[in-house]
């Protein structure tokens, strides 16, 4: 995505162009899409989510789900709803929709 263009906003850039441009980056992958739809209007774990992308044929290792993950967190798109506690492990991750509406007030601040 940077070839061509420079990954560094401009000094000048407006708060609502970089809040744009973190949205758009977060939504430009289509894995993050499915992610998306599958978690709903619910709640899934990080092994319920996983298990759904590979069996939609996705070849996805779960460090390369947890950078989705996290890039659709950094947007606001996703939170963490809890922990699921499993065994003697560290707690799993259950995930949520922060919002199913994106709005951009070109008039409003972030």
């Amino acid at each position: 995505m940077c070839d061509t263009h420079s990954c560094t906003p401009p000094p000048d850039a407006h708060p609502r162009w970089l809040q744009i441009r973190r949205l758009a980056r977060a939504l430009r992958v289509r894995t993050r899409w499915d992610i998306i739809e599958f978690i709903g209007r619910g709640e899934k774990s990080t092994t319920e989510i996983f298990d759904h992308l590979r069996r939609r044929g996705e070849q996805l290792t779960v460090q390369g789900l947890y950078y989705h993950l996290a890039e659709l967190k950094k947007a606001d798109i996703i939170e963490v709803a809890g922990y699921l506690e499993e065994g003697g492990g560290a707690p799993q991750k259950r995930w949520r929709l922060k919002t199913t509406t994106l709005v951009i007030d070109l008039l409003e601040g972030p």
